[in-house]
């Protein structure tokens, strides 16, 4: 037995018989027929030249990297201590003036809770109490994750 058998489709095509039944269709159209074959081939032509001016030009080109530098590469460790110092100023006193304002913010409600004649000093030491609550969890949660992990690391040597 044959691994690969002959296909027996094409002993059921025959080109006499294609002719033969394109004549007998063709016959069968009627008066319209001219019409059908011109709307084909306008339809035809129409997919063809639409599919014939999307073509493709390849892959885009790659953009062209430019790489800039913060600082130079050759500092040495003096300069780059500077530097975070420097930094660390910066983001202190931006950290400052942020506390400030927030106070002020602070202060301003307070005064607006006031003359609206709301308790805000229950109201501040609650939520000093739920602040306190909360970076409890946060210090247990994380106590635990460190054991957790030294735990695994132990268990890993």
């Amino acid at each position: 037995m044959s691994l690969i058998r002959p296909s027996t489709y094409w002993r059921n095509v025959s080109p006499r018989g294609a002719i033969a039944d394109f004549r007998t269709v063709y016959q069968q159209a009627g008066r319209n027929r001219w019409r059908f074959a011109i709307a084909s081939a306008a339809v035809t032509f129409a997919i063809f030249s639409v599919m014939a001016n999307e073509g493709g030009r390849g892959l885009p080109r790659p953009p062209e990297v430019t790489y800039i530098n913060s600082w130079p590469l050759d500092r040495s460790q003096a300069e780059i201590i500077r530097t975070n110092r420097i930094n660390q100023e910066l983001k202190d006193r931006a950290a400052a003036a942020q506390a400030a304002r927030e106070e002020e913010a602070r202060q301003a409600y307070m005064a607006l809770g006031r003359a609206t004649g709301m308790d805000v000093d229950a109201i501040a030491a609650k939520a000093k109490a739920d602040q306190a609550g909360q970076k409890a969890r946060d210090d247990a949660e994380s106590a635990r994750v460190r054991a957790e992990v030294e735990r695994a690391a132990v268990e890993r040597h």
